[in-house]
């Protein structure tokens, strides 16, 4: 376990082979564990719904209020 890890927590990763979706951590490699699904296609949409990152939309889908400094930071920023 690496130093960021031991700090942060783990960052999961997920892949699929075949049916199976398998993950690991990001940071340190370490195998976090496996699952079986009824088909490829259900593995295959599970590992990408997990896999998705909410940093690559932050201030997108922010609340009106409570995050409306970053709202206008993204609007005016560009």
């Amino acid at each position: 376990m690496t130093v960021a890890c031991r700090i942060f927590g783990h960052r999961p990763a997920f892949r699929v082979d075949g049916r199976t979706m398998r993950w690991e951590c990001d940071r340190c490699g370490e195998d976090a564990g496996a699952k079986d699904y009824d088909s490829p296609e259900d593995a295959r949409r599970y590992a990408a719904a997990f896999n998705r990152r909410d940093a690559n939309d932050l201030g997108k889908r922010a609340p009106l209020i409570g995050l409306l400094p970053l709202r206008l930071w993204r609007r005016f920023g560009r």
